[in-house]
């Protein structure tokens, strides 16, 4: 611990990419501290969706005190601002009860945020959001250059979503883009009072394959269908990123007509391949060096953070 560190309390966060296990670490790990764990999961903050989430079950949940689990409605908005909020009022809790906290996840994006701020405070009202829906792709960059005669900058304009949220950003602050990225790069870190120590868990290529397909066909096997249907009649589709999160898309594609069932395990893990993929590239370029734990070597919780 350097000595710009040695007053602040140490939070733990245990990730890894999805089906390699941090769950049941996590859980032997808060037990042995009697810690409390802040789940750092984009998914597991909705009601209902359980079984492709592979959302630790009721009985694990009673084992340890959870936070940001079943906390939001499949229809109420999460972003990574109300999850800074929320993860530190859970935070706040954890330490006035004098107990230690581990945050446990695989989103890249929300644990980055344990380290870097991610999101500036622009709100963009629902009436902005309306107006720059009505410009065509082209009409909405063409405003966009209109309100930064100093350039783009870095943003990707082959990208139309990314234009639309930089309109709506300039828009709502009445300020360009060069003067946002100014003001974004001289925000504190949202934990910057805690020392955060991380530590990745991760399995063999092969190993981890086999995981990711016999956890897909133990969730259709559990009763992943129902599950969406159900899903799909609570606005399932009202919430964009969680109809297409692997599990609940490719149910979707089958309860439509356009993915025969017999495909769904394979196609389930086929896309969570590909999806591990892009996490262990994010883990190794945007987190801060950390430390990284093979699954199969670790005997005990004590060897899961250096200090």
């Amino acid at each position: 611990m350097t000595a710009a560190s040695a007053s602040k309390p140490i939070l733990r966060a245990l990730t890894g990419c999805t089906a390699v296990g941090k769950t049941a670490w996590a859980l032997r790990w808060a037990e042995t501290r009697n810690a409390e764990i802040v789940s750092c999961d984009s998914l597991l903050f909705y009601r209902g969706m359980n079984i492709g989430t592979a959302k630790p079950t009721a009985a694990e949940l009673a084992r340890i005190p959870h936070h940001l689990i079943n906390c939001r409605d499949l229809t109420e908005r999460m972003d990574i601002a109300r999850f800074v909020e929320l993860a530190r009022a859970a935070l706040k809790g954890i330490v006035e009860r004098g107990r230690e906290a581990l945050v446990v996840g695989g989103s890249g994006f929300y644990l980055k945020a344990l380290f870097a701020p991610v999101a500036d405070h622009v709100q963009v009202e629902p009436g902005i959001r309306e107006e720059v829906a009505r410009f065509s792709a082209a009409e909405a960059l063409e405003k966009l250059r209109l309100v930064n005669p100093a350039g783009l900058g870095a943003l990707d304009i082959s990208n139309p979503r990314r234009v639309v949220r930089a309109l709506e950003r300039c828009l709502a602050s009445g300020q360009n883009l060069l003067t946002l990225a100014d003001n974004f790069s001289r925000q504190p870190a949202p934990f910057a009072e805690w020392d955060v120590v991380l530590t990745q868990i991760d399995r063999a290529p092969a190993e981890l394959a086999e995981r990711i397909l016999d956890r897909a066909n133990g969730m259709l096997t559990a009763g992943l269908v129902d599950e969406v249907r159900t899903l799909l009649g609570a606005g399932l589709k009202e919430n964009p990123s969680a109809a297409r999160a692997i599990g609940y898309r490719e149910v979707i594609e089958f309860l439509e007509g356009r993915l025969p069932e017999s495909a769904l395990a394979s196609e389930i893990a086929k896309n969570t391949r590909a999806l591990v993929k892009k996490q262990r590239t994010w883990f190794r370029t945007q987190l801060p060096e950390h430390t990284v734990v093979l699954a199969d070597q670790v005997r005990t919780t004590s060897e899961l953070f250096p200090r």
